[in-house]
């Protein structure tokens, strides 16, 4: 289970993603509101974390990461599908954030290949889950 820091973490981790080149766009910010109810921190807790962002807070568990970096694809496809970000630029920074959480590199060059075959460039949870898994194991 993940307690109220890691929460705060991984929602800052996200607004950082957000806000790496320019300003978050208001599709962006609904979708991290959106996350923040899913981790159930305040609408006040998430304004200030817009301009006060916490350290980030390593998460123990495995799968929870597997869940953030998802998050974080998504939130890469929302970007480029609403003008920002050219695809490289999101991938770079998708794969240093999914290294820095201490996921494989294998297996996040493997989901970011697959992406392309998925519609919408959304990768499914449980291939996601499953290429994870392989290389866990």
């Amino acid at each position: 289970m993940v307690n109220r820091v890691e929460k705060l973490s991984l929602l800052s981790e996200m607004i950082a993603f957000a806000k790496y080149d320019k300003d978050i766009k208001s599709i962006e910010y609904n979708f991290l509101l959106g996350v923040a109810k899913q981790l159930e921190i305040s609408r006040e807790d998430f304004e200030y974390l817009l301009e006060n962002p916490v350290t980030y807070t390593h998460l123990k568990s495995h799968s929870e990461r597997i869940v953030q970096f998802h998050r974080l694809v998504l939130l890469m496809n929302i970007e480029q599908e609403y003008g920002g970000d050219n695809n490289s630029t999101g991938v770079i920074k998708l794969y240093n954030f999914g290294l820095r959480m201490g996921l494989s590199h294998e297996s996040i060059t493997k989901v970011l290949y697959l992406m392309e075959s998925f519609p919408n460039k959304i990768v499914p949870p449980d291939v996601l889950i499953d290429i994870f898994k392989t290389q866990y194991n």
